[in-house]
């Protein structure tokens, strides 16, 4: 683990769940998210080692100790009592998807009363799901079972990322895109960041230095190049 000394290349463990195009093992530079932060990264005196783990063994990790934080999370009150998270690295735009079959109009989350909506356990969408009346929340550990849950008339929207369901839905169902369209709700853009732990010595050192390479990144292009080459394949539907 980081030790908290100020040596050239110290390493930071992180973990990140398994998202492509974010995170994955079999994608080029282990996904977008996992470019971005090792860039970011390698402008400071510290390394980037970052593991891919299930999203529930990635927090806890990361709130524990065992490892420094998590490469590209989410912003929640609940998270920030246990980490200290950088500044927004990543914007990622939320969708709701539905069957192209289904002619009922959706404009605002208010439509979405007495409808059967997929979900990924633990996602931190940024929208008050609870609050709408007889919502019921079909929780699925992976986008791609929504995705396949939607196709058989289980649920009747999938709510997720837009790099991640275009993502999945081109890698996996392909030949199924006709059947499957957009809503246009108005939800909220997402951010991720990197995020640190409390119980880590030099944690706000470590998200310091990131958000200093992070600027420099931007200003210096290297940022929107990685993040272009990246959404000229996944960034839109």
């Amino acid at each position: 683990l980081f030790s908290g000394a100020a040596n050239a290349e110290q390493t930071v463990r992180l973990m990140a769940n398994t998202s492509p195009p974010y995170a994955d093992q079999k994608l080029p530079e282990r996904g977008l998210a996992i470019e971005l932060v090792n860039h970011i990264f390698s402008r400071t005196d510290y390394a980037a080692d970052i593991t891919i783990e299930n999203w529930s063994r990635a927090v806890e990790g990361a709130r524990i100790g065992v490892y420094d934080g998590l490469a590209a999370a989410w912003y929640s009150d609940d998270r920030n009592r246990d980490l200290q998270f950088s500044e927004p690295y990543l914007s990622s735009k939320i969708i709701l998807v539905k069957a192209s079959s289904d002619p009922t109009v959706y404009r605002s989350t208010a439509d979405l009363a007495g409808k059967r909506l997929g979900v990924r356990t633990d996602y931190a969408y940024g929208v008050d799901l609870d609050a709408i009346p007889g919502l019921r929340l079909v929780q699925e550990n992976h986008l791609i079972q929504n995705l396949l849950n939607l196709q058989a008339g289980k649920v009747d929207l999938v709510i997720g990322d837009l790099r991640t369901m275009n993502y999945q839905l081109r890698e996996y169902l392909g030949s199924s895109l006709g059947k499957f369209r957009v809503v246009d709700a108005n939800l909220p853009t997402r951010e991720r960041h990197v995020a640190a732990g409390l119980s880590v010595k030099g944690h706000e050192d470590i998200i310091a230095a990131f958000n200093k390479a992070l600027a420099e990144t931007k200003k210096d292009g290297t940022y929107n190049a990685i993040i272009s080459k990246w959404d000229a394949k996944y960034g839109g539907m």
